[in-house]
């Protein structure tokens, strides 16, 4: 008997969909989440230790090394790990349903 080669309806099928979207939904949140405490943790940590921020690290004051420096590389990485995972989604999802489909 031949095996049956998945068709692109079935790949694409809405429960394969909504699966996809959910996962990504997901990854999508937690990075924008750790984007959001880097953002939100420099100007707190500027309030409330002022003291400690205001050192000097490579010439540059903490915040300053931070911001300026650090914060590129940072959304680099988040960016970078996004792309990652939603590509390991998505060969994951098209892999459980081309089993699916040869079972």
């Amino acid at each position: 008997m031949r095996e049956s080669s998945p068709t692109p309806d079935a790949i694409h099928s809405d429960a394969f969909l909504a699966r996809l979207m959910r996962g990504q939904l997901k990854l999508s949140i937690t990075c924008a989440l750790c984007f959001m405490v880097a953002l939100v943790a420099l100007p707190l940590l500027n309030y409330y230790q002022p003291g400690f921020m205001a050192q000097r690290v490579f010439g540059f004051t903490l915040t300053w090394l931070i911001l300026g420096v650090l914060f590129f590389p940072f959304v680099w990485v988040i960016s970078y790990v996004f792309i990652q995972r939603s590509i390991a989604l998505e060969d994951a999802e098209a892999k459980a349903a081309q089993d699916g489909l040869t079972k």
